[in-house]
């Protein structure tokens, strides 16, 4: 975004409204979390991970804050930090947010999950994103890789314990768990000194993950969704089978709150006190999925968009199935893995 289309953005949001106020949930370590989370995974290439060009990613987030959003998530194999790191630390500097009312959130990389490689990410990822501790640092997988992507056989609880370490020196102020499954979960809470804040999954209308929701939420563990829009929206350019934006459905509630139907689905997971996780680089979409705190659905309609589960995971790193640690299904012919380095 140019300087020039910056400004404009700026003048109709001062005219428009003010930046919205976000809600929070209390975790089990008494901090409190936003109750959305702006996601800056940018997808693949050919090439691999996709990388911000031109500042693109610094300028979403600058506009983010100043719609409202606190909470930022990211992670070390995402190639990101670096750019959130700038945007947060010149709202700082220009007085807009402290950093005590932002919350930033990274994840722990597969191939340091020895104990005392955890540090050495963690105070990598803080270098990058330009701060001294992060909100929350979560354990990205439970699998282990080695430098060139083979598997490694480092357990998941020694990885945790180089998270409890994080706290200790304050360079974490809350830990938790990514794309672990309930067994593994279980695990982690009964052999760690200190239990988990968080849990990070896939969560859309297609996968609602009821038993691990309620599990997690039951051992106080409050749980994000990644991918929230599911078949809603293009996946790798494609059009996949699930409930478009234009589904009876969702245009019946959308239309009953005057929002729309990503605004519908949203506030569904906000209502199931899940943490949203929607990402865009479309200003208008910013704005839009920010402001879903101002209806609630009623059980029923819950109920309705819960009817949409075919337990259908849009996230299925195949290439690593074989893996001893490896949290979902197996299934045939896996395809190559998209994080590791090219030859």
């Amino acid at each position: 975004m140019s300087v020039d289309a910056r400004v404009l953005f700026l003048l109709i949001c001062t005219q428009m409204a003010t930046a919205v106020d976000v809600p929070k949930l209390l975790l089990n370590n008494r901090r409190e979390i936003p109750a959305i989370a702006l996601g800056t995974f940018l997808g693949f290439d050919q090439n691999g991970v996709v990388k911000s060009i031109d500042k693109q990613l610094c300028n979403v987030v600058l506009n983010a804050i100043d719609l409202g959003y606190r909470h930022f998530d990211t992670a070390s194999v995402y190639n990101t930090e670096e750019e959130i790191g700038e945007a947060t630390q010149k709202k700082i500097a220009e007085g807009a947010v402290t950093r005590d009312e932002l919350f930033l959130t990274t994840k722990l990389w597969n191939t340091h999950h020895e104990r005392y490689q955890v540090l050495q990410a963690l105070k990598e990822s803080l270098k990058k994103l330009g701060t001294n501790y992060v909100d929350l640092y979560l354990m990205h997988w439970p699998m282990g890789l080695n430098d060139d992507y083979s598997y490694s056989d480092v357990d998941f609880m020694e990885t945790w314990r180089g998270m409890e370490d994080a706290v200790r020196l304050g360079l974490a102020k809350t830990i938790g768990l990514s794309n672990f499954n309930k067994e593994q979960v279980k695990r982690v809470i009964s052999e760690a000194d200190m239990k988990p804040a968080v849990l990070q999954i896939e969560i859309n209308p297609q996968i609602i993950q009821t038993d691990l929701v309620s599990y997690a939420q039951a051992e106080g563990l409050v749980v994000m969704g990644y991918s929230p829009f599911g078949s809603l929206v293009k996946r790798f350019g494609m059009d996949l089978p699930g409930p478009k934006m234009d589904d009876p459905v969702l245009v019946e509630i959308a239309q009953k709150y005057g929002k729309t139907t990503p605004q519908v689905v949203l506030r569904w997971m906000v209502d199931k006190k899940i943490i949203p996780i929607p990402k865009t680089i479309n200003i208008k979409r910013l704005k839009e999925n920010i402001e879903v705190f101002d209806f609630k659905l009623q059980e029923n309609e819950i109920q309705q968009i819960n009817g949409f589960d075919r337990r259908v995971r849009f996230t299925l790193p195949s290439f690593w199935q074989n893996h001893p640690y490896y949290p979902f299904e197996k299934i045939e012919n896996p395809i190559p893995d998209p994080f590791a380095k090219k030859s």
